[in-house]
């Protein structure tokens, strides 16, 4: 059987001839997939815990619906200013190192609260860990996209975003039985546990790999790139999708402005804004709604919040795979990631309009599949990987999601806003909620899911009408030449 080239690596590819080093090479390159899934499951585990605490921790703080909405909301004040600088940083140093740092920061900024810190260091360590957390996604997929050719980027991308979804599965039953064992304060004293344990792993194993756009293996394709000619005007002014995933490697670096001021970059910003919008939903009211609305024990609520970050990683692996074909067989990015982060969030939306005209565990099963589907914000952050070349990746994704996630910092403020309008109070401390409250909780929240249901339809139709990396990276291609050109 002959060898196939690899029109990324110019060597064998095929299974017989498949040079040792290669094999090494992918080897390697799943290693570092899983701890950067590892990696996003600690992150969105540090996410989900405020939800956990939220009714112990509102009692003992002395702290209102919107005050506890608004700590839910810190968690993203400084994520947009951290992910864009984060996005420039990784364009000129090591990705590695960059995650490093971020896993410390994590892990420190738990202990305070397991010390006894209040409500003022709560909001503090909120933002500092948002801030923090903020670049995780995009840093997670520049990493992995720095191990693989173009066409097979697709899975190891949804497995670290099904990472983001297994966060909150593997940690709310751990969680709450940490803090029905020992109390609310120990959850984040477990947390720091882990992120420690993952600092020290990704110290021993993590590295850049060789399609990275920084490091020395990025340098010594730079410098050959500066040698080759540049891509001819007919392999960047059709809008055809033949190999569209192949050539971006090989793309030049482009004005910036350009590559953010356009209709694709705006469709992922919309698009991931709705989802980020779930997420703070999500992560700060869920399990005070499960417990207080639908009746749910605490350990109950640690096991049916899971519902929804479950049906999440279900529906990224299966959309990763999809999307893998796909591009192998020479589909358009749009076809492969585009179109199915739209259908995905265009179902949530009517699944979260519908919550409302329902009750017990028709609402719990609709409330699971409204939020797994609207999981999916990383496939945004992963289309937007084809606009430009490997060098300017992390610009572009973690610009996305510092300013998608705003949607993350109005939505919680939002829905402790529309209950205490409702005329919900939290309970004294030690004391159950009443009925009273309780149907004040449900109105406000009732309100807040209509409301999301029309965020992500809006999010989900944009992304899959224009969310179109293909044509937007040729246009930014041939626009380059002709600059270069005039020049």
């Amino acid at each position: 059987m002959s060898a196939v080239t690899d029109p990324q690596t110019n060597t064998p590819s095929g299974p017989q001839s498949q040079p040792t080093g290669l094999r090494r090479m992918s080897t390697r390159a799943w290693i570092i997939t899983a701890l950067l899934v590892l990696f996003q499951i600690v992150a969105f585990a540090d996410k989900a815990v405020l939800g956990l605490v939220a009714p112990q921790a509102m009692s003992e703080l002395g702290m209102s619906a919107v005050q506890f909405g608004f700590i839910g909301s810190a968690f993203f004040f400084l994520y947009a200013v951290v992910s864009i600088v984060a996005g420039f940083l990784a364009s000129r140093f090591s990705v590695k190192w960059i995650l490093l740092v971020m896993g410390v920061v994590w892990a420190v900024t738990q202990v305070p609260m397991l010390l006894g810190g209040g409500a003022a260091v709560l909001l503090v360590t909120r933002i500092i860990l948002g801030g923090a957390e903020g670049p995780a996604t995009a840093m997670s997929l520049t990493s992995a996209h720095g191990w693989f050719p173009p066409k097979q980027r697709a899975l190891p991308s949804n497995l670290i975003a099904a990472g983001s979804t297994l966060g909150p599965v593997v940690a709310a039953p751990v969680l709450a039985w940490v803090i029905l064992t020992w109390g609310w304060r120990s959850a984040f004293g477990f947390l720091a546990i882990i992120g420690f344990i993952w600092v020290v792993a990704w110290l021993l194993f993590g590295a850049d790999g060789p399609f990275a756009g920084s490091g020395k293996a990025a340098r010594a394709k730079a410098a050959e790139a500066a040698e080759a000619p540049a891509l001819p005007e007919s392999a960047t002014a059709t809008d055809a999708p033949v190999d569209e995933a192949t050539r971006v490697d090989r793309y030049r670096p482009v004005k910036v402005g350009a590559a953010l001021l356009n209709l694709t970059f705006l469709a992922a910003v919309i698009g991931g804004f709705s989802n980020f919008w779930v997420q703070g939903f999500l992560t700060t009211w869920l399990p005070n709604y499960l417990g207080a609305v639908i009746g749910l024990p605490l350990q109950q609520v640690g096991v049916v919040t899971t519902f929804p970050w479950l049906i999440g990683a279900g529906v990224l692996l299966l959309l990763g795979l999809i999307g893998q074909r796909l591009l192998k067989r020479g589909r358009s990015v749009q076809a492969a990631i585009s179109v199915p982060f739209g259908i995905a969030a265009i179902i949530a939306g009517v699944a979260f309009l519908t919550v409302p005209h329902t009750s017990g565990m028709v609402a719990v099963a609709l409330l699971s599949i409204a939020g797994g589907c609207s999981l999916a914000y990383p496939m945004t952050a992963s289309a937007l990987g084809y606009v430009v070349g490997p060098k300017q990746r992390p610009i572009l994704m973690a610009t996305l999601g510092g300013v998608a996630s705003i949607g993350a910092i109005v939505s919680p403020t939002l829905v402790g806003w529309l209950m205490s309008k409702a005329g919900y109070v939290a309970a004294p401390k030690g004391q159950p909620i009443t009925p009273a409250m309780a149907d004040a909780m449900a109105t406000g929240v009732n309100q807040a899911f209509t409301i999301t249901g029309i965020v992500l339809l809006i999010g989900g139709v944009m992304a899959a009408l224009f969310l179109r990396p293909g044509p937007t990276g040729r246009r930014l291609q041939r626009n380059h030449l002709i600059d270069k050109s005039a020049a």
